[in-house]
């Protein structure tokens, strides 16, 4: 055994108490320095059309080509439109909805016949609470029922509900390809009290123009989740949720469902989706026939994103190119990085 006298045990003491100094300060360095992004995987959802609006589904891998931040990338895995999707159903079963329940149930019905023999569906209400009434299934005559079974009455949480169905995405794996399809007016009751309460300090004529809907903190948990995997959404906006058909409204008012709106249309335009606005309940069937027919016509491409070094929080902007210049290309236009 070395035994070590009192003046080397202070000497190495103090050379311990230096080189932990050392590392911390080294520690707190780096915090400032940019982060390495361990192979970040982009899956992207990509809808391809000619000028009329019409679908082109015969596309391959070699017709696409990707940028990140102005850097080619090189595609890894690619699906073509017949691939089956994971879907699931968000249906707003709050208290303003209640007089128009069937019509929801019809559409909703409609959406479901549509989908193709291997795609999964899992439905779910949302009201005072959320619930899902029936699991990932390639069964029709299920999924039709738990729409059938659908109800509730109370408030809005929209936002809760959208989170449990992208915690029920998550279970899906990351190789299915993913969609969110929600009916709702938009109006999250948590969420706009939040909205009222930072308006009340502001004056009149500056209501309007006060808050700021991309910054909803519960927005972009949201979008963040759905981004990192490649969760299209796409929100059906009921007429009650319509700022333009509020009854002499306030300019708090106007101000909050204007924002709820905006909010579904970011949900839409960072996925990849569309927003589908309802102006008649009569054309709620051709909406959902419209989703489903999106869904069969998007192709999912997936990159292995070659920025190496970058900080939490930075925008990545991606540009999608296609071969046949004359076709027009939607997918999300790129993603924060955690």
């Amino acid at each position: 055994m070395v035994v070590f006298s009192n003046s080397k045990k202070l000497s190495l003491l103090i050379l311990s108490i230096a080189f932990g100094l050392f590392l911390f300060v080294c520690d707190i360095s780096a915090q400032d320095d940019p982060i390495r992004v361990d192979a970040d995987v982009v899956r992207l959802n990509v809808g391809v059309a000619d000028r009329q609006g019409r679908p082109i589904l015969n596309l391959q891998k070699y017709n696409f080509t990707v940028y990140e931040d102005g850097v080619k990338q090189d595609i890894a895995f690619f699906e073509p439109t017949v691939a089956p999707f994971s879907v699931v159903m968000m249906l707003d079963m709050s208290g303003s909805t209640t007089s128009f329940r069937q019509n929801i149930s019809m559409a909703a019905s409609r959406f479901i016949a549509s989908l193709g023999p291997e795609d999964r569906v899992a439905v779910i209400e949302f009201y005072d609470k959320v619930n899902l009434l029936n699991e990932f299934t390639a069964d029709k005559k299920k999924a039709l029922y738990s729409v059938s079974v659908a109800n509730g009455k109370g408030t809005t949480n929209l936002y809760k509900g959208l989170k449990f169905a992208l915690d029920k995405l998550e279970k899906e794996g990351p190789q299915r390809r993913k969609a969110i399809v929600v009916l709702t007016d938009g109006v999250d009751t948590q969420l706009q009290d939040k909205d009222r309460a930072a308006l009340s300090s502001i004056s009149e004529e500056n209501k309007l123009t006060a808050i700021k809907p991309e910054n909803a903190e519960v927005l972009n948990q949201v979008l963040n989740n759905a981004d990192r995997q490649g969760v299209t959404i796409f929100p059906l906006a009921l007429p009650t949720g319509d700022p333009k058909r509020l009854a002499d409204p306030t300019p708090a008012q106007i101000a909050m469902y204007e924002a709820a709106r905006s909010r579904l249309q970011i949900m839409a335009d960072r996925t990849g989706g569309r927003l589908n606005a309802i102006n008649r309940l009569e054309d709620l069937g051709r909406f959902y026939a419209q989703v489903a027919a999106d869904l069969r016509a998007l192709y999912t491409v997936v990159y292995q994103s070659s920025n190496e070094k970058s900080r939490k929080g930075q925008w990545r902007a991606i540009k999608l190119d296609i071969s046949e210049p004359e076709l027009i290309v939607r997918t999300r236009p790129g993603y924060f990085v955690k």
